[in-house]
């Protein structure tokens, strides 16, 4: 049994180094959905069909990662799953913060 939350912690900082693609498609979306370029005539589905796979393969992923880990953490859910978050989104954070 994991006791420690260093591991939990761990393979969600390596989860989220690949995370920042499926973060950065779902930002894309949602900043073109409400605001669409003018030059942009194909429309949405083309991005949905790219998105959705990349994303939802991710999240597979992450989630049976997860729940395999908490399985066998002593971390309570409820502090599991913010530090797993934490974890899963702290390269995409440091990405935007790094950048000028």
């Amino acid at each position: 049994m994991i006791r420690r939350w260093p591991t939990a912690l761990g393979v969600n900082l390596l989860l989220g180094v690949p995370g920042v693609v499926p973060i950065w498609l779902l930002w894309f979306l949602a900043a073109n959905w409400s605001h669409p370029e003018p030059t942009e005539n194909d429309g949405m589905a083309l991005w949905l069909v790219i998105i959705l796979p990349i994303v939802g393969l991710y999240t597979l992923l992450w989630w049976t990662a997860n729940r395999a880990l908490a399985r066998r953490t002593s971390l309570a859910a409820r502090t599991y799953w913010l530090l797993s978050a934490m974890g899963t989104f702290s390269p995409t954070v440091t990405l935007v913060l790094i950048h000028p």
